[in-house]
């Protein structure tokens, strides 16, 4: 990593024991963002298990190696997550996910209704977690990565699950507007459109 951004802070939070969640969206490189800014840290992250099997055993693998504990995107890795937070760890979510219907409900996101993920606005109901997002952002001319961490907007604290929500989009849309051209678009963020709304397309 050449260049960090706000590390200190978090990393202060973090050994605070206080329990920190860290929103990563699918900007820059975020595999690499996981694992550096985790580094040391007693970290949990969510992730979906791909169906074929080899593919899990070598993705687990492959992230071990770092020390980061992965948790299921299920009721069981629910559960790991909440537990490591009420425990003081980090825990790691990709916010820009597309849900279940039932697991988020809608945002907007860059002006368009975006189904959101609930889980980051539920598991601060339940615990004093703090909330920080970022990314890895790649330089110019081959010069390496920029790692930038940095409070999430206030929103997200909102009890009213909508706010929060809206809290979630405005942190991600925060972070992607600092380097638009490396968000991954091509992952179909608004796939999932409200009933009898369709997508505007130009």
């Amino acid at each position: 990593m050449t260049e960090t951004q706000g590390l200190e802070e978090f990393q202060k939070d973090v050994n605070s024991g206080s329990g920190v969640i860290l929103l990563a969206p699918h900007l820059g490189n975020w595999e690499v963002f996981g694992i550096v800014a985790s580094y040391g840290m007693k970290a949990n992250f969510m992730y979906k298990p791909p169906k074929i099997q080899a593919m899990d055993r070598l993705l687990k693998e492959t992230r071990s190696r770092s020390k980061l504990n992965l948790a299921p995107a299920n009721r069981t890795g629910v559960a790991i997550l909440l537990k490591a937070l009420k425990a003081g760890e980090l825990v790691g979510i990709l916010p820009d996910q597309v849900p279940e219907r039932d697991g988020g409900d809608y945002g907007q996101f860059f002006g368009q209704p975006a189904l959101t993920m609930a889980l980051a606005s539920r598991l601060l109901k339940r615990t004093n977690a703090k909330v920080y997002c970022g990314f890895a952002k790649r330089l110019a001319n081959g010069k390496g990565l920029k790692l930038i961490i940095m409070p999430a907007r206030k929103g997200v604290y909102e009890d009213d699950l909508l706010n929060s929500l809206q809290g979630v989009n405005d942190s991600v849309q925060y972070c992607v507007e600092m380097a638009v051209e490396q968000y991954q678009w091509e992952y179909k963020r608004f796939r999932r459109q409200p009933e009898g709304k369709e997508l505007y397309r130009r």
